[in-house]
């Protein structure tokens, strides 16, 4: 499990289990600032990773959703963020709690989404591409 808690200046992560953690920063937050207690939680019976976004007590959420096929290879489908927390960090956040899961698992990944394909080749110093099929 791996949980990463926002606040205003910073994002951090507490990770247990995941390797290639990393310190991630939030320098916008347009017009919401109040991200404390913000945790990215994997909800393994649905297939998707979560996180709770309270904006001044506005609650609204994010998700990742994915699927684990019968030869245990994980598709990654979608990232859904609010359009309001766009642009924040939350969908790196969802990215990289799936991604290491991929990797803590051994497991192989496809990707069907657009942001995680992005953040994978924007991020190659992770090692998530070993992970990756269809390169």
């Amino acid at each position: 499990m791996v949980r990463y808690i926002l606040s205003q200046s910073s994002v951090c992560q507490i990770t247990q289990g995941y390797k290639n953690s990393q310190r991630l920063s939030a320098d916008t937050n347009r017009g919401c600032t109040n991200f404390l207690n913000t945790n990215v939680k994997h909800d393994r019976q649905n297939q998707r990773f979560t996180v709770t976004l309270d904006c001044g007590g506005a609650v609204s959420g994010a998700v990742l959703k994915y699927t684990v096929s019968h030869d245990q290879q994980v598709e990654l489908i979608s990232t859904e963020v609010p359009e309001s927390h766009r642009g924040k960090g939350v969908a790196a956040h969802l990215a990289k709690a799936a991604l290491d899961f991929v990797v803590e698992e051994k497991l192989t990944a496809r990707i069907s989404c657009w942001y995680i394909r992005k953040y994978v080749d924007e991020n190659p110093h992770l090692g998530y591409q070993a992970y990756i099929e269809n390169k």
